[in-house]
Formats: C-alpha cells, structure tokens, sequence
C-alpha cells in the first residue's frame, strides 16, 4: 500500500491502473490479504471497473472482505466522479432540436442507475432547456407515473414545450407496453392544455429509444 500511495502522490493518481485505484479506496484486503489481490478479485468477478459502479452498496457489502464501509466508500467514491462528470456537462447550455441531444444529456445521468428515474425536461420558446426535474424514482422495474404528475411541474415552471426521459435499468432500452401506454395518455393531455410534448426518451446501458420515431403517440 505505501508504494501505490506514494506513487499517486509522486506520479499522479491518473498513472495506477484500475487495481490499483480500487486498492486505494478500500484501503485494506481480507483478513490477512493485501487490498491488491481483494482489489483483484472484485474486478476479476465484476467483469469490468463499469460494473463495480453499478454494483450496489449492500451486494458489495455481502463479498468477503469488504463489508459496509469499504462497500460505503466504494460508492461515494463512484458517486463523486459521476457528479463531477454531470457538473461538467451542466455547465453547457442543452438545445433540443432531437432525439440525440436528449440522450446526450440523459444517458450519462441516468443509464448506469440500478433504479428507474423519469425525468421532466421543460423547454423554453426556443427549445432550450428550461428545467430538468426529477418527478418519478422506482425501483429495478418500473416507475409509476399519472399525467397529473409531469403537467402540474412543467406548468409550474411556464414550460413552452416538454421531453420526458427515463432510464431502463434492465439495459434494455425498447420501450415497454406501459411506456407506450403512458406516452399516448400524456400526449393526449398535454394535447387538450396546449403543451407541445416533443418526445419520450428511454435510455439504458444498451443504447437509446424515441417513443415518438416508433410512433407511441
């Protein structure tokens, strides 16, 4: 451990190789083990440093050697690079003018989560990005949303036209008989009070889906 610390320190932490990152986060290995080699098993098990991310606190928490504070700070340690990312991305102003620039603001938020998120994204006369509210958070499968839920916020916030966006946390990005469903009931409403719903977008880690290019509405 002195060496690798001494390393990033002397070398930067942007030299180590992903386990010797981990390594560093966890701290210590399994009982009588070097954090190297529990470092090297979790990504040798994981398959990929992407899917030690996704990994969730308490499974990681259940494998020998971690237990809830190295699995603790293994998130926070996700955590802040992905928050650090998304404040990069933040500081540009979005301009919706299609499908692909609603994946490229949605997909580094939401693709990678466990749980399923939907997102409300108010636009302005100009299709710039007015807003972005988080209005549904589910579990593994699905999240349960009403009309009433994605108007009252987008005409709150004096939305000239709306996108909704939500993750799969499947991976599977084909929209769901549910998405189809919710996305013609919301058009329909959206429709009698003069709100432009210019699409519904689905991310996942395998890619993206416009509900409006499959023709949902």
């Amino acid at each position: 451990m002195p060496d690798r610390r001494e390393r990033a320190l002397r070398e930067g932490v942007e030299t180590l190789p992903d386990v010797d990152l981990l390594a560093l986060v966890l701290g210590t290995g399994a009982s009588g083990e070097p954090a190297g080699l529990l470092a090297a098993s979790l990504l040798e098990s994981e398959g990929s440093l992407e899917a030690v991310a996704r990994s969730s606190p308490h499974g990681l928490a259940e494998r020998r050697g971690i237990g809830p504070a190295k699995a603790a700070r293994l998130a926070a340690a996700f955590e802040l690079g992905r928050r650090v990312h998304i404040g990069t991305l933040g500081n540009v102003r979005l301009s919706v003018r299609g499908h692909a620039e609603v994946v490229a603001w949605a997909h580094p938020r939401l693709a990678g989560l466990e749980h399923e998120e939907v997102w409300l994204l108010s636009l302005d006369g100009g299709n710039a990005l007015k807003s972005a509210r988080r209005i549904a958070r589910g579990g593994a499968h699905a999240s349960a949303l009403t009309t009433r839920d994605v108007l009252s916020p987008a005409l709150r916030d004096g939305a000239s036209a709306i996108v909704l966006v939500h993750n799969h946390p499947s991976g599977d990005p084909r929209p769901s008989l549910e998405d189809i469903a919710m996305t013609r009931a919301l058009a329909a409403a959206c429709e009698l009070v003069g709100l432009p719903l210019l699409d519904h977008v689905v991310v996942a880690r395998g890619g993206s889906a416009s509900l409006f290019e499959e023709g949902a509405p």
